[in-house]
């Protein structure tokens, strides 16, 4: 099984990143294959809305690496995303990486409804915020993140099978209970 691991944060030793770590070690002692990238190593431009990709199945802009995440979406069986919150939403550059990869990720019918282009493949979500629980839910903060990330996994044809929200990370790191759980839905795959 192909496994891909996007951390979404900027923090690369951040608890997203020991969550994620986690779930690596953890699929890799299970004869897994696994890629891990870190947005904040990537360079990638903002999408200009100009909606070519769509026709071309191609960005118009100049090659970045966009086009490198998509070409590791497409191989992957599974798809691990962790994303800490920002607002009650995901990050500004897995959110530019997503608005850039979009034709990659779902075709559109002629009268312009989404089709899935990645069926039967399976995601895990993990969020963190400073907000502590159950705050964190009942206020949308780790709750938005997931939620943007299933709106756009849904309409790409993943299938969460799993999403994990740590709360109240300003006061403590993320537990070793949470580190448990991380390596438990891996196991699920």
């Amino acid at each position: 099984m192909n496994i891909l691991i996007l951390n979404g944060s900027p923090r690369r030793n951040g608890n997203i990143a020991r969550m994620l770590k986690a779930m690596r070690e953890e699929a890799e002692s299970r004869g897994m294959k696994v890629t891990s990238v870190c947005v904040a190593d990537l360079r990638i431009m903002p999408c200009t809305g100009c909606m070519v990709c769509r026709k071309k199945l191609a960005c118009v802009l100049p090659d970045d690496d966009a086009q490198r995440m998509l070409e590791l979406i497409q191989g992957c069986d599974a798809w691990v995303i962790g994303a800490p919150c920002y607002w009650g939403n995901i990050p500004g550059q897995l959110k530019v990486m997503f608005d850039r990869i979009v034709y990659g990720m779902m075709g559109e019918s002629p009268r312009g409804i989404p089709i899935p282009l990645h069926k039967g493949k399976r995601a895990i979500l993990v969020s963190t915020c400073t907000t502590p629980f159950p705050f964190n839910i009942l206020f949308n903060q780790t709750r938005g993140v997931i939620k943007a990330l299933k709106e756009i996994l849904k309409w790409s044809g993943f299938k969460v099978i799993s999403t994990i929200e740590v709360g109240g990370t300003k006061q403590h790191a993320v537990s070793d209970k949470a580190l448990e759980r991380c390596r438990k839905v891996i196991r699920k795959l």
